[in-house]
């Protein structure tokens, strides 16, 4: 008798639908208000942020934006 080869990617046992908890394209396209600044970085530093960019198939000037975000929200009430 013949093995039968098992997909890893199948799902095992009865399947069950999941209420669908992803928000819409338009809930993700809310643009949120920004301010243009001028800001002097060293060399070094964006150069940093320029080789992790490429590495993680995005934009630097998204990431620093993020890491100021993130250290903005640790301090709200400052």
């Amino acid at each position: 008798m013949k093995k039968r080869a098992i997909n890893q990617d199948m799902p095992i046992g009865r399947l069950v639908r999941i209420k669908d908890f992803l928000p819409s394209p338009a809930e993700l396209a809310i643009p949120e208000e920004t301010t243009k600044i001028t800001l002097s970085l060293k060399k070094s530093s964006v150069e940093f942020f320029k080789r992790q960019a490429h590495r993680y198939h995005t934009k630097y000037q998204r990431m620093i934006r993020e890491l100021v975000d993130r250290y903005a929200m640790q301090y709200p009430k400052g």
